[in-house]
């Protein structure tokens, strides 16, 4: 394959588990896997005293996530990281959609009972990405 592998974290288990199996598959596929971590609004905060100041934004916290993971994960195989700006499923598919990717790997996270019902992130990219999709099993991550 030697493409591109998309893959969603958000700090919980579930997220964690499906970036270990996304790892996996690239490996198994000699592809490259992109980190991502959604965040939904930009709230920025002004933090200091005198003429220090640090400036900390939900980007910024997404992308300190995503490149947590994607260290943790780039001992076998080689992984990039972003932080895209939207509700998770639609950031995902415009990273896939932007990096060209072959594939999107999503944890099956409140794929069953009433989270079917009202839709899931791995439901909502299954059915809009132009690119594979991967559901892994992720059930007992948490």
């Amino acid at each position: 394959m030697s493409g591109i592998i998309v893959v969603g974290v958000d700090g919980s288990g579930t997220a964690k588990k499906a970036a270990e199996s996304a790892r996996d598959l690239a490996v198994a596929l000699n592809a490259s896997l992109h980190v991502v971590s959604a965040f939904d609004s930009d709230r920025t905060e002004v933090f200091g005293s005198g003429s220090d100041r640090w400036v900390v934004s939900d980007a910024d916290g997404a992308e300190n996530l995503a490149r947590t993971v994607a260290d943790s994960l780039a001992r076998t195989v080689k992984v990039t990281y972003a932080a895209a700006r939207g509700k998770p499923a639609d950031a995902l598919i415009r990273e896939a959609e932007r990096l060209e990717a072959d594939l999107i790997v999503v944890g099956n996270r409140r794929m069953r009972g009433i989270g079917r019902v009202l839709g899931s992130v791995a439901n909502s990219v299954a059915h809009s990405a132009s690119c594979d999709v991967y559901i892994a099993n992720t059930y007992d991550a948490d």
